[in-house]
């Protein structure tokens, strides 16, 4: 198993390049696939420079309805129309961030190879999806000025856009989440009711990033989650929407059970 980031907020050692958005290339036994796609086609030119060819990718998940993570769907389709991407139904809302819309580019839905998921979704025995995410413990405040726009009005975003994918391989589980929106406790949670068991490893963001300086209240929900995480079995790691501040609070609780990720760099091989 490889996994390898394409795109994040930060360079790594690999001069490919940064933007805010996330993107993971994952090779399995069975698969070659992507969990979500950045903002732009960014992860593609970085592929070309890692060597990676993305027309040979079987699967594409991705993880919620933001275009952070989707921009680069488009881009991709057009150098491959083969690869099954699966997107939860409800991430084709109009999500925004105050009055700037967040959500997808449209024209995703008009793809052929689009496969819409419900709460579960066992895809193989390798790979599998699950969302359905309700608990609110130590909910980021970041969150709070997310919205989605219905007929009806406009409404905080619930995040039920939000599906992790969960990889079994090589005797280990892995959880993969984009940015956690729900919280990764409450997403922990739900992992255990579905699975009775704990992720050996999880990668995530935590949306914890913000323009300007933490409140006393969220440097509290920020030093918790990472004391209830060290407690835990796996190994984390996180980059994107957690926000280098934050990272550096958790990263002095969590110590070598939280590892920083960025453009290009290699993740894990085994």
């Amino acid at each position: 198993m490889k996994i390898i980031c394409l795109a994040e907020n930060t360079e790594g050692s690999t001069g490919c390049g940064a933007e805010h958005g996330l993107s993971l290339y994952i090779e399995t036994k069975k698969h070659k696939l992507l969990l979500d796609t950045g903002a732009s086609d960014l992860f593609i030119t970085n592929a070309e420079k890692l060597g990676i060819d993305l027309k040979e990718v079987d699967t594409v998940v991705l993880s919620h309805g933001h275009y952070d993570h989707s921009g680069g769907i488009i881009p991709f389709s057009k150098i491959n129309s083969k690869a099954k991407i699966y997107m939860r139904k409800t991430a084709l809302g109009d999500f925004y961030h105050d009055e700037r819309y967040i959500g997808i580019d449209k024209a995703i839905k008009e793809l052929k190879q689009v496969i819409l998921t419900e709460d579960y979704l066992e895809i193989d025995d390798e790979l599998t999806l699950f969302s359905g995410i309700t608990g609110r413990k130590y909910f980021s405040k970041s969150n709070l000025a997310l919205t989605e726009r219905t007929d009806t009005g406009e409404f905080p975003d619930t995040f039920g856009h939000e599906q992790c994918l969960v990889i079994s391989a090589e005797g280990k589980k892995l959880l993969v989440s984009g940015c956690a929106h729900n919280g990764i406790l409450n997403i922990l949670e739900k992992y255990r009711t579905v699975f009775n068991s704990e992720p050996d490893i999880v990668i995530t963001g935590f949306h914890f990033m913000k323009k300007t300086d933490y409140t006393e209240e969220e440097t509290e929900i920020i030093k918790n989650t990472a004391k209830e995480l060290l407690n835990t079995s796996a190994t984390y790691f996180s980059g994107h929407c957690t926000g280098i501040p934050a990272f550096e609070i958790m990263k002095e609780i969590m110590n070598e059970k939280l590892i920083a990720i960025h453009s290009g760099d290699k993740i894990m091989e085994v």
